[in-house]
């Protein structure tokens, strides 16, 4: 019996994956058209055009995003090649943005998380899904405006710096509330209105589960694009 053959696929995947020793030029190219995809199919749903597949289309979007986000954790850090940040402008308003996510994903915007999982009896704090896409996409397009300018070294270290610092975090959040709410509907489990819970209120663990009220899963299924609960 001949011996395997080793599984080159998964050798090239582990490759790319820690990308330390890859040209620096190639792994910015695939960075920037990862996270500019984010951004172009991120604003598009945002247009409301197709509100019934908001939810599940946010989930795989989000999820590709942090494939980009675990490549840029697992490279040596970045150093750019000045010191001192060249001045962008000002930065494109994501409010509109923002606006439109909020009222798309109503009721379901608001959710709660814990801002560090390593920080012991820390207590839930209120999110919404439609800050953290605004906060994601203000982040990306930073370091990609240093890209367009032909600053590959400044917008790899941006990502990688932003990545570590905020949106990797926020992302990473907004992923599991988003697979939070895709997992309710599809296991036929209701799912807790968020009914007075706000994002500038500092509430504990036992307000927040006080604040919960009749939101069901068979509400949900059908204006999100998930299925038909029975």
């Amino acid at each position: 019996m001949s011996d395997a053959k080793p599984d080159v696929n998964a050798n090239a995947n582990t490759k790319l994956l820690h990308a330390v020793a890859q040209d620096p030029d190639d792994f910015a190219v695939q960075i920037a058209d990862q996270i500019e995809s984010f951004i172009v199919a991120v604003t598009e749903v945002a247009k409301g055009d197709e509100p019934d597949s908001a939810v599940p289309f946010l989930l795989l979007e989000v999820s590709q995003l942090l494939l980009a986000g675990g490549r840029l954790g697992a490279h040596e850090d970045i150093v750019p090649d000045e010191r001192y940040e060249p001045d962008l402008g000002p930065e494109p308003d994501v409010d509109d943005l923002r606006e439109r996510f909020a009222r798309m994903l109503d009721p379901i915007d608001v959710y709660s998380e814990v801002f560090d999982p390593y920080e012991p009896r820390k207590a839930p704090v209120a999110c919404r899904i439609s800050d953290d896409l605004a906060d994601v996409i203000t982040d990306l397009r930073h370091g990609l405006a240093h890209y367009r300018a032909g600053r590959t070294s400044e917008a790899l270290w941006w990502w990688q710096f932003s990545y570590f610092s905020n949106w990797g975090s926020t992302a990473s959040a907004c992923l599991r509330a988003l697979q939070s709410l895709v997992a309710h509907v599809r296991l036929d489990q209701p799912l807790e209105e968020l009914d007075g819970l706000d994002t500038d209120q500092d509430l504990g663990e036992e307000e927040l589960e006080k604040q919960a009220g009749k939101v069901m899963a068979e509400e949900l299924a059908g204006p999100l694009g998930l299925r038909t609960v029975t």
